[in-house]
């Protein structure tokens, strides 16, 4: 099968992903720890028609829109402190003025309020629709990813490739490294089971 079609997202059963695929979007959101104190977050989104759609006889798929987005966050604040957006594949000749609006990330924090934060610079008009849809996936990616990177924090300071996670006895310890999980879902309500149990130990 073509490179094109993946198992992330299994087809309905029933429909042929050749004859009945019409469109495919997809997002990668990476995270790497630049240094001691900066994650660094890397997003693409890319929209693509499956192959033959357009071109009848063509065996690739069409990218109509392919956007990459690079941020630097300081660690523990959370604050972006370097951006870059690039619009790698665009419809239109005009679509990558826009791309140094996005150098407004800087300063924001990635955490609550974020979202808000990102529609009113950059929805509708003041920005690229899937640029900006991009920027609201990346940042639960940056949450999700700071469990890791003070894993990685620990093994750096302990001096040992071997130690998996930082000191979690006490409520204390416990409590800071579920903060950024606290109220997220209802798995992670500050009076629910979950939260209870890890306050317990």
């Amino acid at each position: 099968m073509h490179e094109f079609f993946d198992d992330i997202c299994p087809h309905p059963e029933g429909l042929d992903p050749v004859d009945d695929l019409v469109h495919e979007r997809s997002y990668v959101v990476r995270a790497y720890r630049k240094d001691d104190s900066t994650l660094w977050l890397r997003g693409a989104v890319r929209d693509q028609k499956p192959p033959g759609l357009y071109v009848p006889g063509d065996t690739e798929p069409l990218t109509v829109h392919h956007m990459i987005v690079d941020m630097h966050i300081a660690i523990p604040s959370l604050e972006i402190v370097w951006a870059n957006a690039a619009l790698e594949t665009h419809p239109h000749t005009n679509c990558p003025k826009i791309e140094d609006h996005y150098q407004k990330l800087i300063g924001l924090s990635i955490a609550r309020g974020y979202t808000h934060k990102v529609r009113e610079l950059f929805g509708g008009p003041r920005g690229c629709t899937h640029t900006t849809a991009l920027l609201q996936a990346m940042a639960p990616v940056a949450i999700q990813s700071m469990w890791s990177f003070r894993v990685l924090a620990a093994r750096a300071s302990s001096g040992s490739a071997t130690r998996a996670n930082p000191d979690m006895g006490s409520p204390e310890s416990r409590m800071r490294a579920m903060a950024m999980n606290l109220n997220t879902c209802h798995i992670w309500a500050e009076d629910g089971e979950q939260v209870a149990a890890i306050r317990e130990g």
